[in-house]
C-alpha cells in the first residue's frame, strides 16, 4: 500500500470521525451549536483532503462502480461544504428559529455522505 494511499485513508476516516460527531451531536441537541459547525468544517477539510489524495493513486480502470462513487463523492463534498457554510451563516447571522431545525438538513446530507464513504470501502475490498 503506497504512502498516498494510507493518507487518504487516514483522511477518509478522520472526515468519517469528525463529520458523524457532528451531525450526531447536533441532531441529539437538536439546536446547532459552534462546536457542532467546527466539526462539520473539520469534516469537510479531511474528506476534501482524502479525496484529493484518493484521486493522486486511483487509475481510470475501475469501471462503472468508480463512475458511482466519483458522482456521489462530489455531491457529497459539494453538500457538506454548503451544510458547513450554511451553519456557519446561522451561527454568526444568530438566526435561532435556523439553528433549532438545521438538524433534519444535517442528517439528510449526512445519509448522502455515507454512499460514496461506503462505495469506498467496498472498493478497497473487491481490489
Amino acid at each position: 500500500m503506497s504512502p498516498t494511499l494510507i493518507k487518504a485513508i487516514i483522511c477518509i476516516t478522520l472526515a468519517l470521525v469528525f463529520y458523524t460527531m457532528g451531525v450526531w451531536k447536533e441532531h441529539r441537541e437538536k439546536k446547532l451549536k459552534a462546536s457542532h459547525m467546527i466539526l462539520f468544517w473539520l469534516g469537510f477539510c479531511f474528506d476534501s483532503a482524502g479525496t484529493g489524495l484518493m484521486s493522486q493513486v486511483s487509475s481510470n480502470s475501475e469501471g462503472f462502480l468508480a463512475s458511482v462513487h466519483g458522482i456521489t463523492g462530489i455531491i457529497a463534498i459539494v453538500l457538506m461544504l454548503i451544510h458547513a457554510m450554511w451553519a456557519t451563516a446561522i451561527l454568526v447571522l444568530r438566526d435561532k428559529e435556523g439553528a433549532k431545525t438545521f438538524h433534519k438538513y444535517s442528517m439528510a446530507v449526512w445519509r448522502i455522505w455515507l454512499i460514496p464513504f461506503a462505495l469506498g470501502v467496498l472498493m478497497g475490498f473487491i481490489g
